[in-house]
This record gives C-alpha cells, structure tokens and sequence, in this order.
C-alpha cells in the first residue's frame, strides 16, 4: 500500500505519542508499537522497519493494542505496523547500523558524540533535566542563560499554534533567563561535569556590561564548562539595551565578545538574533572580538493570538501582554535562510555554527547540516514530545549516513551551499515540469481544481469521473496541485519539457 506524507500524517493523527503506552503493553508478539509509530511520525520509518520481524505478524493479530490505546480504538495501529512491513520494510536498502561511529563530531576542536545538543531554554535549567536528557542520549546542553540579575518570571508565559493535525506548529514564549543565581548555576556545571564527563557543557550568559561579561566568563571555565554561549539575540531581555538590542548593533556584538574573551580561553558562540535584516555585519563583529562560532536562530520577534472578547494577545498576563519569541516548526525556513547566509560568508570560513530553529525531525537538522551548521540544538520539540526524540534523531541521521556512504556527519555539512542564492535571477525559466495525477489513489475531491483555478492558471478541470484534467496549453508548471492534493495523488512527473517542444 503506498502511503504518502500526507496520508501517513492522516493515519498518524489520532496518536497522541503516549508515554508509558498502553498498545506497547497489550502488545503479544512485544513489538513496542508506539516506538514503531513515534519513528513514523518523526520521519524514521527505515528504521522503525528494521526492528520488525521480516514476516507481516500484525497482518493476522487481532489487534489488542488498538483497543488498548487511550483513544480507544481511534489509532490505525495495524495498519501502520503493516506499511513498514509491506512498504517501507521490502525497499531498505541497507540494515540499521547498530554503531553510531557515523554520528560522532566535534565543536570548536572539542568531541561530541553526536551532533545533538539541547538548547539554551527550560528543556536545560536544572542538573536533573539535563542529566535525564544525557542519560537517554543527547550529547550536551546549552545551559539556560546565566546572568547577575534577578529574573522574576510571568504566568503564563507559552502560547501556541496548532496544525490541523492538533501539534504545535508555532510556539511563542516570553520566558527570559535562568532563575538560578550565578553559584546555583556554577554548582551545575561542577555536578555535570564529575557525573557526565563526555557530554559537552554549552554554557549561555548574559551581562550588563563589560565587567559581567568578562566575569561570567571566568566563572563558566573555572566551573567546568566546555564553551561559552553570548546570548545576544533574546527577545525577551531587551531592558537596558540587553538580549536583541545588543545582537541587532555589531559594535556591541564585538565589545562585549571581547569581554568574554578576556575572561575564558574556551571557545565562544555568539548566539546571533533573527530581528535583522543581515546577519553578517553581527557575525563578523563576533569574529572580531574573539568569537570562535556562531549560533542561530534565536526566537523571532512576535505577536500572537489576540482574544476577540478581551482584546489581548496570548499569553495574557493580567489583562496584558508582550512581545516575544516565536520558535516550532513555522521558523525553520528562516533558520535555514540565516544558517545559509553565515555558511557562505567567506569572511565567516572556519567558524562553528550551532544551527537551530524549528528542528523536530533528523531530516530538519540534516538540512541545517547541508547549509553548514555543524552542531544542531533543539528546544521546542523537546518541550512538546520529550527527551526521548533524541532516538529518532541519531537513528534516522546514522541511517542516511550509512546509506549514502558517508562515513561521519562532518561530512554533509555545507553540501547544499552552492545551490543557495540570495536572488532568483540565475533561475532558468525555458522550461516547465508538468505535474503527473495518479488516478488509482485520486479520491475525486476537487482541491486541485479549485485551487488551480482560483489561485493558479485555469489548467486544472475534472472529468465526468471526478478526475483530474490537465490543460497542458495552460499550466506553468508551478506545482500548486501537488501541494493541495491531500491524497499526494498529485506528484512531480519529473520531466522538463522545454517551451519550444510542446
């Protein structure tokens, strides 16, 4: 059965990825079906399929595990099951590796066993957090901020946007920097240090002024920290000319790195800010000042939500709100714009970038990679599915790696810089690639018609049959159709037709 992304995403919707699942208990052949649907959901189906047996045994189970399922019965568990078996098992190329050697990089001169780090946010606040987090395989933390000031927090402070499907699609925060005094947080960073020796400390901070810099600094390396984080870009710390004000004013950007330096011979981030325009004239003050990498994105500027009956955007704090981050998903393609635009810089050359922004799934950090992030940090899936998506990250990267040949993850990185342009006018535009229909999937629904018509070029029309006809005199090849068709019954037919030969 062919199953598309869209149609998987369908099946998938009513699983809300358990903790502890039930279907996983009630299961007699111990397949664990929720870590078999929690890899579909996060893009790690090859491996999903890998752990099963070769035969299809869920094609003649009765299923108790639908029935077992919190939702009741709502969940196509089977069916899933069977897609990796009959689909997605027969067309493996190779068997999962079962050594992560593939994964194993580095930061600044430094050793990660992996390219995953949590990012500077609540998901690492506490010894505990992150020590559950390295213990189920991330390799490091980007410790939540440090600062010599007191941070006095609202409530709430998340809200959201949901896709159809019911996940966080857009997250927005006004959470500012870590509550813990400066020594609580040294402690820290001396507990990690003695009981996770491996794992990389990235510790984050933020001064007033050249003192606090260099200060901080000091006191993050004699602590035991790995490297240093210049938080530079929150956008919620912005009193007195701190977080996004300092990220958006390069001279500052340099003077307060150069305070850092002074304090700490371990390597620097500059955490860079989105709220700009170029990120260049900021990274390479950084680079001026002493910084040894980059990390980007931090959240984006941003309103959400505003209740029709109270008249205040979410989250509402007593009648009011703020400004705030916004982070998920939706900012992925403007991380990726950034990641690209420091991965060319040439006056950037050899600097580590940290990518972030909206990574959920192996295939997101893989494309981080391609535009030259070497280290990937993660948040707000974090705080929506947990720690544990770590395991469809290292699986599904080592799988792609060991599949295309490439014996590390160092080597991706930067691969699709060269088809990157700031510009759409190196385009080639003789030429069109028609959209081909597959009728047997075709549930007759008319999206395509409808939107080819209203938002398209009147190529599209449905014969006696409900099935889709393409006006070849008409159509420009946009692809508007295959992206509406919910059945993926719409694909790219993958051949360019030039103008003159049609």
């Amino acid at each position: 059965m062919y199953l598309g992304e869209k149609a998987k995403r369908r099946y998938m919707q009513n699983c809300v990825l358990c903790g502890d699942a039930p279907c996983d208990k009630a299961c007699p052949k111990g397949l664990e079906p929720s870590r078999q649907l929690r890899s579909i959901w996060f893009a790690n189906e090859n491996c999903a399929a890998d752990r099963l047996p070769e035969e299809n045994v869920c094609a003649s189970c009765q299923a108790p595990c639908e029935s077992a399922c919190v939702k009741h019965g709502e969940v196509p568990v089977r069916k899933m099951m069977g897609f990796l078996a009959e689909e997605v098992q027969p067309r493996l190329d190779v068997k999962a590796p079962e050594d992560e050697s593939a994964l194993l990089t580095e930061l600044c001169g430094i050793p990660l066993e992996n390219p995953f780090l949590l990012s500077s946010s609540v998901v690492a606040s506490t010894y505990d957090m992150c020590a559950r987090a390295f213990e189920v395989g991330w390799a490091g933390a980007a410790f939540k901020t440090s600062c010599a000031f007191d941070i006095h927090e609202a409530s709430p402070r998340f809200s959201a946007i949901h896709s159809a499907d019911g996940r966080i699609m857009g997250f927005k925060n006004i959470e500012q920097l870590s509550d813990h005094s400066v020594p609580e947080n040294m402690e820290i960073f001396q507990q990690l240090k003695r009981d996770y020796p491996s794992k990389f400390i990235l510790a984050s901070i933020m001064g007033r002024d050249d003192k606090e810099w260099e200060e901080l600094a000091r006191l993050c390396q004699e602590n035991g920290a790995d490297a240093l984080e210049l938080n530079f870009s929150c956008p919620n710390m912005m009193e007195g000319g701190l977080g996004a004000d300092i990220g958006q004013v390069p001279a500052l950007v340099e003077r307060f790195t150069a305070a850092a330096r002074r304090g700490a011979g371990i390597p620097i981030l500059a955490k860079l800010t989105p709220n700009v325009a170029s990120m260049g004239p900021a990274a390479e003050a950084a680079r001026s000042g002493g910084a040894d990498g980059l990390a980007a994105i931090n959240t984006i500027k941003s309103l959400m939500s505003i209740n029709l009956h109270t008249y205040v955007t979410s989250p509402a704090v007593r009648g009011k709100s703020a400004v705030g981050g916004y982070s998920g998903n939706a900012v992925k393609p403007i991380a990726l714009r950034f990641i690209a635009e420091l991965g060319q810089n040439p006056k950037l050359s050899g600097m580590h970038i940290s990518g972030m922004g909206g990574v959920e799934t192996w295939q997101d950090a893989l494309e981080f990679m391609m535009l030259g992030a070497s280290s990937i940090q993660v948040t707000t899936a974090v705080m929506q599915y947990g720690y544990r998506i770590i395991e469809d990250l290292k699986a599904g990267l080592n799988y792609y790696l060991h599949e295309k040949g490439f014996r590390r993850a160092g080597d991706v990185v930067g691969l699709a810089l060269d088809s990157v342009s700031e510009t759409t006018d190196i385009l080639e535009r003789d030429s069109i690639i028609y959209p081909k229909f597959h009728r047997q999937t075709c549930i007759g629904c008319g999206r395509c018609e409808i939107s080819c018509m209203d938002g398209g070029h009147q190529a599209i029309h449905l014969n006696e049959r409900r099935r889709p006809v393409l006006d070849p005199k008409r159509c420009v090849g946009c692809h508007l159709c295959v992206l509406v068709c919910p059945t993926d019954s719409i694909r790219s037919s993958g051949r360019r037709i030039y103008h003159g030969s049609r």
